[in-house]
């Protein structure tokens, strides 16, 4: 890249307590301006995955640990996680998901890594313009913003790679302005 310009990493993470998604993009920056477009990388994605047998309390450690050793191989400046969604039908889930996100949180936190929280219909729309769209409807986007050259799979590959698009479109004032510094 040019004199002034930089790259910054993106994490986005989609909390699960049995399958955790996890994808790590790379945005081309000059100092003092707004990310470039169209300079977007995947640097790597995939999954954490814990045994569903086990205590929760050893498979938040296999999330907290895989999420760390991510972390410590990418470097990156900003994580993006997906909010709690929850269902009236089943608020068990979201307190067990909860415990997930904590953890991805901590693992941030000792890293000193800013935290971006985008709503699972927030990600939606930002990605195809319908904040319900089907989860296919997200891998095409995800492929085509990134130029792969296939759908990302599993779909918990797929999200956390939209939701990380998301951190790199939207932001907040704080963790733009952080990818934006020179280096």
């Amino acid at each position: 890249m040019t004199s002034g310009s930089a790259k910054r990493r993106l994490l986005g993470v989609d909390p699960g307590l049995n399958t955790t998604g996890y994808g790590v993009i790379e945005v081309g920056v000059k100092s003092g301006s707004m990310p470039l477009p169209g300079k977007i990388k995947l640097i790597e994605a995939g999954i954490i995955r814990s045994k569903p047998k086990d205590s929760i309390e050893a498979r938040l450690r296999e999330i907290h640990s895989g999420l760390r050793e991510v972390i410590e191989t990418h470097a990156p400046d900003v994580l993006a996680l997906e909010q709690l969604f929850s269902h009236y039908e089943r608020p068990r889930t979201a307190i067990l998901m909860g415990h997930a996100r904590g953890v991805i949180c901590l693992a941030a936190a000792q890293s000193n890594i800013n935290v971006l929280h985008f709503e699972p219909t927030r990600v939606k729309k930002v990605m195809t313009g319908n904040g319900h769209a089907p989860k296919h409807q997200i891998q095409l986007a995800v492929k085509i913003q990134l130029g792969l050259a296939t759908l990302p799979e599993p779909a918990d590959v797929a999200d956390a790679l939209a939701i990380a698009l998301c951190g790199f479109h939207l932001g907040d004032g704080t963790s733009m302005s952080a990818l934006t510094k020179s280096s």
